[in-house]
């Protein structure tokens, strides 16, 4: 469940927000004041802040100003201020989207999916899987050997990665039957010996590395020592 810091004085539109975001089910704190806001944002935990320009104790830009020298929590400005100076500051300092009061709730809620979809989006694309000089990158469909790309075919590349998933431990033939081709253990078939021979070609004996071991009548494993 997502979890929302709201950082808002104006008591009835914080708990209005409040209630819009439990229905949605969203996770809600919140904080009255600017200085409040800033230490439980600072304390980190939250998806996602909404923060007011106009706060009592800091104002929104300066606990944004502050909040960014130690966190990249998206922020969404929600404001009575409309001039495009404000907006151009705000979004200078670090915000990530900014809403203008009176605002429609369906408004507000398409924008914080927007941005959490742009962090999840960004934790996705830096998940990776490595083995010695080997990453592979599931979100880009990326393979790189010592930084330098690799070419692999679509089925080439999801063995790869469910190997690389189960590093160091040995697979077994019909486990990467089942679950990389998707079809039951056929004894007659050696597909998954044809694809470990051409990621071999195309990572071991090109770049003159030990990746994939055979062990023999089980399976495959990948490990960095030869």
């Amino acid at each position: 469940m997502p979890k929302i810091l709201v950082v808002e004085d104006e008591e009835k539109i914080a708990r209005f927000v409040e209630l819009e975001l439990n229905y949605e089910g969203y996770e809600v704190e919140k904080a009255a004041d600017g200085r409040a806001g800033l230490e439980m944002a600072q304390a980190g935990g939250f998806d996602c802040v909404l923060l007011d320009i106009m706060l009592p104790e800091l104002s929104g830009t300066e606990v944004l100003r502050r909040l960014r020298k130690t966190s990249p929590v998206p922020v969404i400005m929600l404001t009575a201020k409309d001039g495009v100076p404000d907006k151009v500051a705000g979004l200078d300092l670090g915000a990530d989207d900014y809403v203008t009061k009176p605002f429609a709730i369906e408004e507000l809620l398409a924008r914080i999916r927007a941005v959490l979809r742009k962090t999840s989006g960004a934790a996705e694309d830096a998940e990776s899987l490595s083995c010695g000089a080997v990453t592979l990158t599931p979100a880009r469909r990326s393979v790189a050997v010592s930084g330098e790309a690799v070419e692999l075919t679509k089925r080439e590349f999801d063995l790869l990665e469910y190997l690389l998933r189960n590093k160091n431990t040995v697979v077994l033939r019909e486990k990467l039957l089942t679950d990389v081709w998707d079809f039951d253990f056929d004894g007659g078939t050696n597909a998954v010996d044809v694809y470990i021979r051409f990621l071999r070609q195309k990572i071991d004996e090109k770049y003159n590395i030990k990746l994939i071991h055979t062990v023999r009548g089980v399976g495959y494993t990948v490990r960095e020592d030869g």
